[in-house]
């Protein structure tokens, strides 16, 4: 992965997660997710959502459409 992604939504729920991704690439937006959970504790940690920076207003606007919080 490239280092120039932009983090653009983070949660302690990985399906929220998944499905944001999900939303966000059938919009044409590459998104990826970083998982930052604790691998032996899996209620620990965060789950973020990163876009390339051109797309990063276009993922706002997305979020903000579809009230993701």
């Amino acid at each position: 992965m490239e280092s120039n992604w932009i983090k653009v939504f983070s949660t302690e729920d990985a399906y929220t997660a998944e499905i944001l991704k999900q939303g966000l690439i059938e919009s044409d937006i590459a998104a990826v997710v970083m998982n930052q959970r604790d691998s032996s504790y899996q209620t620990f940690g965060i789950v973020h959502i990163l876009v390339h920076p051109d797309n990063l207003d276009k993922a706002e606007a997305y979020i903000r459409e579809n009230n993701i919080a």
